[in-house]
């Protein structure tokens, strides 16, 4: 089953692929955007171009498991982009993810002005894979 992994931001959406099993995360690309109607659109177009089967969100809860404002436009998205796809959008803890995607991206040895252009695709396939390793499980 091919999946989309998303990190949200707030000017920036991460994405990530799945392999047609499931099994594996890549970064796929950063959409940047101003206006989330827009941005919807543009990820409705990714999802029927890549036959994408199952929605993975990033759920971006404080340190202290607290919900802030960063999870009201991680909800307002969510309802949109479902009121768009007929399908269900699995949300998942995206604590320390992008953390994760910056450790990852330094250990390869990118440039710092590298690392800005990929880290939220990485982010996207770092939460997308604990969604996929979850599911093993």
């Amino acid at each position: 089953m091919k999946c989309l992994g998303m990190d949200l931001g707030t000017k920036t959406l991460g994405l990530a692929t799945s392999d047609k099993l499931g099994i594996i995360a890549s970064p796929y690309k950063t959409l940047r955007y101003d206006d989330i109607n827009s941005l919807v659109d543009e990820v409705v177009k990714i999802i029927s171009e890549l036959h994408i089967e199952k929605l993975v969100l990033g759920m971006p809860k404080n340190m202290n498991n607290s919900l802030g404002f960063a999870v009201e436009r991680t909800n307002n998205f969510k309802a949109l982009l479902e009121n768009k796809v007929n399908m269900p959008i699995e949300l998942i803890d995206e604590r320390l993810s992008t953390v994760e995607a910056e450790k990852i991206l330094i250990s390869s040895d990118m440039r710092r002005e590298n690392r800005k252009k990929v880290i939220d695709a990485v982010a996207a396939s770092v939460i997308l894979d604990t969604y996929l390793r979850k599911e093993r499980d």
